[in-house]
């Protein structure tokens, strides 16, 4: 039985597999690679190329919010991809979506608030909201809808236990669940009935395979929206990402980030301004996750894992592992040694969690197939 700390905190399960393996690695093994949420293709060559460019120069920090031409990319993206007019001073860039969570949280709330997540989710929400001395309330979602948040699992839980704010994210970490129109519509007006603050995680947005992702800015400007460069755009070492408030949060959020942070840093704003420009290059990367998708769902369907049809987003399957084990940091542990890294259901869910695990198909195809090879051979023996 896992125990967390005292105040809840408790490891980032994938973080620690990775460690593991690279050390395996360093020994003279070859690992697979399905455990970290991460693309396996560098940053479109034109993100470099502007990169390089700038590398003579001295970086000075930039304003606190981020570079203007930065903020107004972004505001461009939101006209193109989603039809909405987004000012670009209510627009903040962040360290990654983690510092965007942070000064978020600090904006919205107030130390001691109770903020909704769904359950499984990405572990740093539980353990960020506890380290910053706030508590959580669990939306706890099934298999059986597939694992889609609904109004009506907001108000049965709100029954429950009273909440401040919903955080919540389409396509989802682990599960890849992705909502339509419709089912954010019902999300966004049950957060306005109860006067709930919603954050919006749309980290994994572009990876959509049913069609264009869906924005909660699309419905309503009372969201604070969280986005990222890491996901869709394959930069995630580069901590780079963006946050979308409500006007009467901005001043709060650029307080925060002066303090907290500072700005972000220069040679990835300006990695992330070339970027913009370059996503025929994130679909390429996109349909390669598509077949890798197939591949990978069919494949653990047929070595007995329990698992539904491909989900709809971002580039995760989140698997049963009944017929093999009732402990999946014992389990992944053990593909390890076999020469495959995945990550514990325990880290997205601490109640359910030990009956699934989470592999990524974000990497090369033929790590894919190694990997299938390989549980298989683990799986019989």
């Amino acid at each position: 039985m896992i125990k967390p700390a005292t105040d809840g905190l408790m490891p980032f399960y994938a973080m620690d597999i990775a460690r593991k393996a690279q050390a395996l690695e360093a020994s003279g093994r070859t690992i697979c690679h399905l455990e970290i949420g991460e693309p396996g293709s560098p940053p479109a060559p034109k993100v470099i190329e502007a990169v390089s460019r700038a590398l003579p120069n001295p970086q000075a920090y930039t304003a606190a919010k981020g570079m203007p031409e930065l903020r107004l990319g972004l505001s461009a993206y939101y006209s193109a991809q989603h039809g909405i007019s987004v000012d670009p001073d209510n627009i903040v860039v962040t360290m990654g979506s983690s510092a965007g969570f942070i000064i978020g949280f600090h904006t919205a709330f107030r130390p001691g608030d109770r903020i909704a997540i769904t359950r499984p989710g990405y572990p740093a929400y539980v353990n960020t909201l506890l380290g910053l001395g706030f508590s959580v309330a669990d939306i706890p979602l099934s298999a059986e809808n597939g694992w889609l948040l609904t109004g009506a699992a907001i108000h049965a839980a709100y029954r429950e236990q009273p909440f401040a704010g919903l955080l919540f994210a389409s396509p989802a970490n682990p599960t890849g669940a992705t909502i339509d129109r419709e089912q954010l519509a019902d999300i966004v007006e049950t957060c306005a009935t109860l006067g709930l603050t919603l954050i919006s995680d749309e980290i994994y947005h572009g990876l959509d395979y049913r069609g264009a992702s869906v924005s909660a800015l699309e419905l309503s400007r009372d969201v604070m929206v969280i986005n990222s460069f890491s996901k869709y755009y394959c930069m995630t070492g580069w901590r780079i990402g963006w946050m979308v408030l409500p006007e009467h949060l901005i001043r709060r959020a650029e307080i925060l980030q002066q303090n907290l942070f500072i700005s972000a840093p220069t040679l990835s704003q300006i990695a992330a301004i070339a970027a913009l420009g370059e996503r025929d290059y994130s679909e390429q990367q996109k349909a390669h996750y598509a077949g890798n998708r197939l591949l990978l769902n069919e494949g653990l369907r047929s070595l007995g894992f329990d698992i539904g049809a491909p989900a709809d987003g971002a580039f995760y399957a989140y698997a049963g592992i009944a017929n093999f084990s009732n402990d999946s940091l014992a389990f992944c542990d053990r593909m390890l040694e076999a020469g495959v890294a995945i990550t514990p259901g325990v880290d997205f869910d601490r109640t359910d969690g030990n009956g699934f695990v989470r592999l990524s198909y974000a990497g090369k195809r033929e790590t894919v197939e190694l990997a299938l090879e390989r549980l298989n051979k683990a799986l019989k023996s």
